[in-house]
């Protein structure tokens, strides 16, 4: 499986009185005990603490799995039992869970939970993620959330449903590692070895959840564009929001990124020594918009005043109303990559102002009529803030994982249009400061020059992330370099369908990035070394 993500993905909310309640394990009572299934299809009614399995399928190679009515299926890479789990640990919860279990013989004695995208409701990200770990032999689990919605940018389940938040924020993962457990034990004769847990965007947000209020659930942590803090991140998607779309002339026509693409790959593709249309550290161009300032009126190869103020503040990231940063910007250099700007940023009915608007609709407000027209920070973010103790973990210290022998990779694309990377940067500093001697050695950064919202963009962005896990929470020593492909399709690249390989690059451990030896092809990983940043 490679293993990384795609969706268009974020996160919920919490209400601060419930902080305790909702940073203590979910009570568990003795498990009964469960006699060994040989069958399948035998697990169905399994009891459970929480709940009970309500189906248990055996499933061919081949054949096609939907993960939700009406989605897309695909094969199944593997022969596999599809247990599908119905949990309510509250009168007010539904939980959705599905653990998928390889044959015996193939089983590697591992389970792999796997995230979400967005504010959840359907199994169709997590899903992808459990394909590739039953195709490797892992046990796999996934989980709605705990809600189902039209889409997982529709938070109208969240109004008025606190219980139903603390699922999506924290309680739904947690119970359906417990779950998986539980299954696990009672189908298979040998042990469960190990545990790992990976998602991107809001499966990020989730996956440092899990590693900050429940680390004895996994072993080890894949964590990518992690959104958080959540009611922080809303925020700035607002402010974003109004510094593209509130002012006269501020859009950005979709028609006019690729000036700022081209502008942008002028200034600082050549910087790390290799043309290829990718700025390798995006972080130190600096590239200004203004280069391409309309001399007279508007026209198609220049931006307006109005649009030129917009891309800078993009750039700039928002701040609040002292002039002080509040949250980073975005990296120049993809602007006009399908499903970047064009989707998060600057086209109709951009995500930045979608997500926000949902947010504090039925987070914050209880009002579906609220519109990003109506924000204002210093009377909306500090509500947002009030609410947010379910859904963002407790802060960069993770000790308590580390203690345990935690493993944790972070990652995240400099070309991420929905979440800014730097965030990602900020976060990593951050907990090797607060989380003590062990962090050092139990916690790693790649950061994917090019790669866009966990999956595609211009640079090499397919990598085996769940491998270095494993090998480095087995004993092995900390990963230094992850190598990356870019496909002609990265979707089917990252599905293991057929797709042709274009270039290859190592992903480089945070600060270390990426130098070509100076021979050799630029396509190959094999000609390049991680170095310092500073070093030629």
């Amino acid at each position: 499986m490679k293993n990384n993500l795609f969706h268009s993905g974020l996160l919920t909310m919490g209400a601060i009185a419930a902080l305790l309640a909702g940073c203590a394990r979910t009570p568990v009572e003795p498990p009964p005990a469960i006699p060994r299934i040989a069958q399948c299809e035998e697990l169905t009614g399994l009891p459970l603490v929480d709940g009970t399995v309500e189906a248990a399928t055996s499933v061919t190679a081949g054949a096609t799995v939907t993960p939700d009515k009406g989605a897309i299926g695909l094969p199944a890479p593997a022969a596999f039992c599809r247990v599908q789990v119905r949990l309510t640990p509250t009168p007010a919860s539904s939980i959705r869970v599905e653990v998928w279990l390889p044959e015996a013989a193939a089983w590697n004695g591992k389970l792999l939970g796997a995230g979400n995208g967005g504010f959840g409701s359907n199994m169709m990200v997590p899903s992808l993620l459990m394909r590739g770990g039953v195709a490797r032999g892992y046990a796999s689990v996934g989980s709605d959330m705990g809600h189902h919605a039209k889409s997982d940018v529709d938070a109208t389940w969240a109004q008025g449903q606190p219980e139903r938040i603390r699922d999506y924020g924290w309680r739904a993962n947690h119970l359906a590692a417990a779950t998986a457990k539980r299954v696990i034990a009672a189908y298979y004769d040998s042990r469960l070895s190990a545990s790992y847990f990976h998602g991107c965007s809001d499966g990020g947000r989730q996956a440092l959840m899990e590693a900050s209020r429940f680390p004895d659930d996994y072993d080890a942590i894949l964590a990518g564009a992690p959104a958080m803090p959540w009611a922080r991140l809303a925020t700035a998607k607002a402010m974003n929001d109004r510094a593209v779309f509130g002012r006269p002339g501020g859009a950005i026509p979709n028609a006019k990124l690729p000036l700022l693409q081209k502008a942008a790959l002028a200034r600082c593709d050549a910087d790390d020594g290799v043309v290829d249309g990718v700025i390798d550290d995006p972080r130190r161009c600096a590239f200004d918009p203004g280069v391409l300032t309309c001399r007279q009126g508007d026209a198609a190869d220049c931006l307006t005043a109005a649009q030129v103020q917009s891309a800078r503040a993009l750039y700039r990231g928002p701040h609040d109303g002292q002039g002080r940063p509040f949250f980073p910007g975005f990296m120049p250099g993809a602007e006009a990559t399908p499903g970047a700007w064009d989707l998060w940023l600057t086209g109709p009915g951009a995500q930045q102002g979608r997500f926000a608007t949902e947010f504090y609709r039925y987070f914050v407000h209880g009002n579906p009529q609220w519109t990003t027209a109506d924000f204002n920070l210093e009377t909306d973010y500090p509500l947002a803030q009030a609410i947010q103790a379910d859904i963002t973990p407790g802060g960069p210290d993770l000790g308590r994982f580390f203690a345990a022998g935690g493993k944790l990779i972070l990652y995240h694309g400099y070309g991420d249009a929905a979440i800014p990377p730097q965030n990602t940067v900020n976060f990593y500093r951050d907990v090797l400061e607060a989380s003590g001697a062990k962090a050092a050695g139990s916690v790693r950064l790649f950061m994917a020059p090019g790669m866009s919202h966990c999956l595609a963009g211009p640079g090499p962005n397919v990598f085996d992330g769940l491998a270095a896990l494993d090998q480095w929470r087995q004993g092995g020593p900390a990963p230094d370099r992850i190598v990356a492909t870019k496909y002609d399709n990265d979707m089917f690249g990252y599905l293991g369908l057929p797709a042709k390989p274009l270039r290859t690059r190592p992903l480089c451990a945070y600060p270390q990035v990426a130098r070509w030896t100076g021979s050799g092809s630029t396509d190959d990983a094999t000609n390049f070394i991680c170095t310092d940043p500073q070093q030629p």
